[in-house]
């Protein structure tokens, strides 16, 4: 990251057709989990025009009418007009059901022994970012694309009807010293139906304004906002472009001005160390930087299959550290178990969704991202190895 530039970060509403799949595939390992918590579960779909394709492989003791849970998702989110109605379009599925002898076995508790026997079963490299942009420790760029997002769907379920449920926002942060100084831009791109009133611009510009007004890096008398600058929308969501499962990665971790693992983190049980790897990796990164060991702080990860100890655990500062990297890397290392079955127990993985009840605990991740979620209680977001850390 330069010290002095503009980034640039975006976010969508839950009528995006990539969202409306990474809700349904989360949905879907929500109520699995809700019924069975050794369920183990990949769920993907794929959406376009009038048609949704669901690829569904689990094991599971539970009884979960797929395409069913997925048409209130979409009638949620608001499709029910003929552009793309959730009652009556099309759902194709491949459905495949597993032994259960291949969910995963109950909880090790705190034997060593049976906490090293939960080996990974996919090769991955999972990172984790926090910084002092914001008081979630996200990014400004990708923090202030996800109020915007909020914003806008807000805005649509309590009486703007003119917006379709499908938008993406823009903010362009402007960075001085590392830090963020001022917002240079955002951008709208909404699809807007016949009944939008003459100041719809003016009311969406109102709508991009407040939604950043008590940030700590607000809209100025220069910042740009713009909307719909390329070409005309006037129909959205899967009847305008098609819809895939992980395809927003950028979105759900932090908006691509820090790496991330190059997989999907919807639509997998916890099981995967795809997804709960990259919890964990937050988990650290944000409670260095709220220790005060560093502004910035990247944690890295690298497993392989059939080993439960990473093979790789990194820490970048940036130079904004307090020690070294190696220094809070073997602090780190000291005080937190980063294979599969310590992070989901530590963070209660399996357990939750049951808990959360109908409106889901994965669920809620489909949109709006995975990390810095002050709106929900996140066990991942919780700081609470500062002391630990400090040493």
């Amino acid at each position: 990251m330069s010290a002095d530039m503009i980034f640039t970060s975006q976010s969508v509403t839950p009528g995006h057709p990539d969202k409306l799949c990474d809700q349904i595939s989360d949905a879907a390992v929500d109520a699995l989990l809700r019924e069975d918590e050794t369920a183990r579960a990949v769920v993907e779909c794929a959406l376009a025009t009038g048609v949704l394709f669901l690829a569904a492989r689990y094991a599971a003791d539970a009884r979960v009418d797929l395409p069913s849970l997925a048409r209130k998702i979409i009638m949620d989110a608001g499709y029910v007009s003929n552009g793309f109605d959730a009652r009556n379009c099309s759902i194709l599925t491949s459905l495949t059901e597993l032994p259960l002898s291949t969910r995963e076995a109950e909880s090790p508790g705190d034997a060593p022994e049976a906490v090293a026997r939960r080996v990974a079963h996919e090769q991955a490299n999972v990172f984790g970012y926090a910084c002092r942009d914001t008081s979630e420790l996200m990014p400004a760029p990708i923090s202030y694309a996800h109020k915007m997002a909020k914003a806008l769907d807000t805005a649509r379920r309590g009486g703007f009807h003119a917006l379709s449920p499908d938008a993406k926002t823009q903010v362009s942060v402007q960075y001085r010293d590392g830090r963020p100084v001022r917002i240079h831009s955002l951008s709208l791109t909404v699809a807007l139906d016949d009944s939008a009133a003459p100041d719809t611009q003016d009311h969406l510009r109102t709508l991009a304004l407040d939604a950043l007004a008590s940030d700590d890096v607000r809209p100025d008398d220069g910042t740009q906002v713009i909307i719909n600058a390329g070409e005309p929308l006037d129909i959205g969501g899967p009847g305008r472009h098609a819809g895939l499962t992980g395809r927003k990665n950028g979105i759900d971790s932090y908006g691509e001005i820090a790496r991330m693992s190059g997989s999907a983190l919807s639509g997998k049980d916890p099981s995967r160390i795809e997804r709960a790897g990259a919890y964990a990796a937050r988990y650290a990164a944000k409670n260095i930087v709220a220790a005060g060991l560093a502004e910035r702080c990247e944690v890295h990860l690298a497993y392989a299959i059939g080993q439960a100890e990473p093979l790789s655990l990194s820490v970048e500062t940036f130079n904004t550290g307090k020690f070294s990297d190696e220094a809070i890397t073997k602090r780190l290392a000291a005080i937190l178990d980063f294979r599969p079955a310590a992070i989901v127990k530590r963070f209660s993985l399996r357990s939750r969704p049951k808990a959360a009840g109908a409106s889901g605990f994965y669920l809620p991740l489909a949109t709006y991202g995975h990390f810095g979620r002050d709106d929900l209680a996140l066990p991942w977001e919780a700081i609470d190895l500062v002391e630990a850390l400090r040493g």
